[in-house]
């Protein structure tokens, strides 16, 4: 009696702990999701596949890349770089203090020589080199609330070293990239009659509407402790000053071009176009370049030739590869999945199989 006793109370014990034990499982109900049974692509890339995908990215990049050059290489392009040569030959040593003197005559002319017949509009551009406007503490150097809306002037948290004056009164617009303005000009004449330039919509529309306000005004620009750039006209709302908000939009790499004016008349081969440049921005401290270009533009934009020759270099390398394998298939093919391949297949000479 004892035995069975004790044996049902052992049978009860089993009992009571299977129940939970059930319950706390973690093992997840079935379900052809969690077995991983559901139907799915598996696609095999067979030599045919891969070689007709080389062969059809090399038939559709090398065609696109050849219109790209051509297209590029109907963009006439002029670039005089006027930097050391607008330096007078007595201050060819001392460009520093050429640039940084008001007594100085900062007048420069140069003449160009239109290569090709350039059809208008004709875009104007600066290009700087080495100038880092991607730099961190450049870069926020500015009160984007500020330029926005004249509720916002006094906000010039950002803006240090170019934030307020000696008597605390707000700079409107406020920081480095502001203040460091290009503020070089170019005049442009072609046998002795002026070019004008245009201006219209050389900014983006979109920053002219939202990121500049029409109600704020320049105040107290480039009175602060340093003398940066080109000044303001304080009659004139951040709106309008399209030169400033071409300048705002800061580049990305330290060699940029930054849209001047436009020309709107055509310019036949072999013109000489007179440029009289006032040579004030200083590149001279840091070692940087400065360059005057004429250019038009084809659907592509600007002169570009590395997107041709991306395309070309891609699909040239695709059909490369292509011929590389299809001789590869042919002089020693293989069957498609053969296990033998495997590496715990083979048997090295000296070593014994897995099976021995």
């Amino acid at each position: 009696m004892r035995g069975a006793t004790s044996s049902g109370g052992s049978g009860d014990g089993g009992m009571a702990d299977s129940a939970p034990a059930k319950r706390n499982s973690r093992k997840p109900q079935y379900s052809r999701f969690t077995q991983q049974e559901l139907p799915a692509c598996k696609p095999i890339l067979t030599p045919g596949w891969v070689i007709a995908t080389f062969v059809g990215v090399g038939i559709i990049f090398i065609p696109i890349g050849l219109i790209a050059l051509f297209a590029s290489e109907h963009v006439v392009e002029i670039v005089d770089r006027y930097d050391k040569d607008c330096i007078p030959p007595n201050y060819s040593n001392a460009s520093l203090q050429y640039i940084q003197s008001s007594k100085t005559n900062k007048t420069c002319t140069r003449t160009l020589t239109v290569p090709k017949q350039m059809k208008s509009p004709v875009f104007i551009y600066y290009e700087l080199d080495n100038f880092y406007q991607n730099h961190r503490r450049y870069v926020k150097s500015r009160s984007d609330k500020q330029l926005r809306s004249k509720a916002g002037e006094s906000d010039t948290d950002n803006c240090k070293p170019e934030a307020v004056t000696s008597t605390n009164a707000p700079i409107v617009p406020c920081g480095l990239v502001a203040w460091s303005l290009f503020n070089d000009t170019y005049g442009f004449s072609l046998k002795n009659k002026a070019l004008d330039v245009s201006k219209k919509n050389i900014a983006w529309k979109s920053d002219q509407d939202y990121k500049f306000g029409s109600d704020v005004y320049p105040k107290n620009f480039q009175s602060g402790g340093l003398i940066g750039g080109a000044k303001l006209n304080s009659s004139i709302p951040l709106s309008e000053q399209v030169d400033l908000i071409v300048w705002m939009r800061t580049a990305a790499l330290s060699t940029f071009r930054k849209l001047y004016g436009r020309i709107e008349v055509d310019l036949e081969a072999n013109d000489i176009i007179t440029v009289t440049i006032q040579n004030n921005y200083n590149t001279y401290s840091f070692g940087g370049k400065k360059k005057l270009v004429l250019s038009t533009t084809s659907w592509i934009g600007g002169k570009n030739d590395f997107l041709g020759r991306a395309y070309l270099t891609v699909g040239g390398l695709c059909l490369f590869l292509a011929v590389s394998f299809l001789l590869v298939y042919v002089i020693k093919p293989r069957p498609l999945g053969d296990p033998a391949y495997l590496s715990w297949n083979k048997n090295p000479t000296g070593q014994m199989s897995w099976n021995s």
